[in-house]
């Protein structure tokens, strides 16, 4: 935003907030391409995340692997013994536990290593941005603060900046660890047996099509969650601010109205996009 960012008149007709709903990004790619470029301070983090979370995410791969051969180990070694040609070598199969123990224990280390990491590249993010929102509204004429409440504009400081602080915490540890996890899972599935990978991933096309359909439905409970929210928040403050005009007009009956309103219309939101 610039300083000489033209002020847009209040939009009636959307509660005390003055906003409409939520729209979707016009320009995603560009914004994403923004933040990332806003984040760069912070590339040497990152890259040190994904290393720890690439590392815990084979481990975690490579486990199963080996407690096959602790498997295999005690099926023939219980055949061997039924059949009076052998023992069972537990020590071998203590051996193998010890190193599950290890790398179980050294998945976890480097898992914790990069959500710490990355919960500070976002909790830090998200301080820059709060600080160059305070410096930007310092610069803002007051014609903007006529135009628009209170409460949206503490909204945009405090609830998008939270949704964008948390989105960023789940995304980045998302993508790099399901990343890894389908192409180390992939060749490991392979190197056990081909046939039973390719069964396997006959159902991702139908997954996708169940997690899209639920989506699908669930977006709008999203967007509308946010708007209440905002709604929500606009018209507290707006109330604590103005209390003494409130109560000098009479006006507790009507603005208990609509706080439930807006309560009763974020709950319902809320738990529906929840619960989907």
């Amino acid at each position: 935003m610039s300083d000489k960012t033209k002020v847009p008149p209040r939009r009636m007709g959307h509660g005390p907030m003055g906003r409409g709903p939520a729209e979707k990004a016009k320009d995603f790619e560009g914004t994403m391409h923004l933040l990332f470029a806003y984040m760069r301070p912070y590339y040497g983090k990152i890259l040190l995340a994904m290393i720890f979370a690439i590392l815990g995410t084979i481990f975690m791969i490579v486990g199963p692997k080996i407690l096959g051969n602790a498997t295999t180990a005690l099926a023939e070694g219980f055949m061997a013994k039924v059949s009076g040609s052998g023992e069972i070598d537990f020590d071998y199969i203590l051996q193998i536990i010890y190193l599950m123990i290890a790398l179980y224990v050294a998945s976890g280390i480097f898992s914790f290593v990069q959500q710490f990491i990355m919960s500070g590249v976002t909790q830090h993010t998200a301080y820059d941005l709060r600080q160059k929102i305070a410096a930007k509204i310092n610069r803002m004429p007051f014609s903007y603060f006529d135009a628009n409440s209170h409460g949206d504009i503490l909204s945009r400081v405090t609830n998008d900046v939270d949704t964008l602080a948390q989105s960023l915490s789940q995304s980045l540890n998302t993508v790099i660890t399901s990343t890894v996890n389908i192409i180390g899972y992939s060749i490991m599935m392979l190197s056990i047996s081909w046939q039973m990978t390719l069964v396997a991933l006959l159902t991702v096309p139908l997954s996708l099509f169940l997690v899209l359909s639920i989506v699908k439905k669930s977006q709008k409970y999203f967007v509308r969650q946010q708007r209440f929210l905002g709604e929500v928040n606009g018209h507290i403050e707006e109330m604590y601010s103005a209390h003494i005009v409130m109560k000098a007009f009479n006006g507790e009956k009507h603005s208990i109205d609509q706080f439930q309103k807006h309560n009763h219309d974020l709950y319902h939101v809320g738990w529906k996009s929840q619960f989907l």
